[in-house]
């Protein structure tokens, strides 16, 4: 996991501190199915079953360092799979914040809660898994400091940046680029495209 760090280092993937210490703590390999798990420190995207995907380390890491999260955040986390990118979150938000991780594909769901449990977040209070749909959002918890969604829709679903914080942000796949979704505090949206991509879609 180290080499992988230090590989995403290097090429600019990873740089906020907060970021590079939850890589280092959460071992992707417990993430992995066994089948995969000589490959879980390549910089690639692995099959997880179900036509699913633990996306690319790459991939993740932009995505988070888009997406900023920090202590004592609220996070919502679309599309949870195999639940290593969940840990991840919660690892950095740590025990005054929360991370929910949304899976609609059962199966999905009690894997990344089973890959999670070595690493206490759901014991702590920290991370909660939630089998269902957040293709509408999840208005229940929110609003939410962070959003980020790990498949690609058409568009980015209104429910989401109404569920928004102020100063919030969001991260979530379009079609073939990430989009990076800031509220201010009055409310106004800007949009930031970053093409390039490539992602499972979004079921639901």
């Amino acid at each position: 996991m180290e080499k992988l760090v230090e590989h995403l280092k290097k090429i600019g993937a990873l740089k906020t501190p907060e970021i590079i210490k939850a890589f280092l703590k959460i071992d992707r390999r417990d993430f992995v199915p066994k089948s995969e798990q000589s490959l879980a420190y390549l910089d690639d995207a692995l099959s997880i079953g179900y036509g699913q995907t633990i996306s690319q380390p790459y991939t993740v890491a932009f995505m988070l360092e888009l997406l900023q999260p920090k202590t004592g955040q609220k996070i919502l986390d679309i599309g949870s799979g195999s639940g290593w990118q969940s840990a991840l979150l919660a690892n950095i938000v740590g025990k005054e914040g929360r991370v929910y991780a949304v899976e609609i594909i059962p199966e999905l769901s009690r894997t990344g809660q089973e890959n999670a449990l070595k690493y206490g977040f759901e014991k702590e209070g920290i991370l909660k898994f939630i089998e269902g749909s957040a293709a509408h959002g999840l208005p229940k918890e929110g609003p939410y400091d962070r959003i980020i969604a790990a498949a690609a829709g058409d568009k980015i679903p209104a429910e989401w940046t109404d569920e928004l914080s102020p100063s919030g942000r969001l991260v979530a796949p379009v079609k073939h680029s990430i989009v990076l979704i800031e509220k201010d505090k009055g409310g106004y949206l800007t949009e930031t495209e970053f093409p390039g991509f490539a992602f499972v879609p979004l079921v639901g």
